[in-house]
């Protein structure tokens, strides 16, 4: 069983309160919990109040193996509990070029050229019409 400490959401829509709990790493995030350590609540003023931990019970957790999570180890850090926060999880699968995802980059690069060589044409044309233009100016005044 692998235990994490991590927040369980609470609290109403737009008003967020988190418990911070010990719990299986299997378990939904705001499912099932071996034991409540603190609570967090972000939007209180007083920083004080904000976090209320017990940390011993996190110490303890985390001297049997518990791997908090980035946020509740930068909470436990606030409060001199120096823990190794458990790694980001990894996608595999992301970032593959697959033939589809191959084809619409080609066909976006394809544009953006396309563009590119629209807008050089144009500002050419603009900067040959001008001196048209100054070209007839000079020859009416001379």
């Amino acid at each position: 069983m692998a235990v994490v400490l991590r927040l369980r959401r609470t609290g109403r829509k737009n008003l967020p309160c988190y418990r911070i709990v010990a719990t299986d790493s299997r378990f939904p995030r705001d499912g099932r919990q071996l034991e409540t350590l603190g609570h967090y609540d972000p939007l209180r003023k007083d920083p004080a109040l904000q976090v209320q931990i017990d940390v011993e019970r996190a110490q303890h957790w985390i001297s049997v193996g518990a791997r908090p999570s980035e946020i509740v180890a930068s909470i436990l850090r606030k409060r001199g509990v120096h823990a190794k926060a458990k790694p980001p999880r990894e996608r595999k699968g992301r970032g593959k070029t697959t033939k589809t995802r191959a084809t619409r980059d080609a066909e976006r690069a394809a544009r953006a050229k396309a563009k590119a060589a629209r807008l050089f044409e144009s500002r050419r044309s603009r900067r040959s019409a001008k001196k048209a233009a100054a070209a007839a100016g000079e020859k009416k005044d001379g």
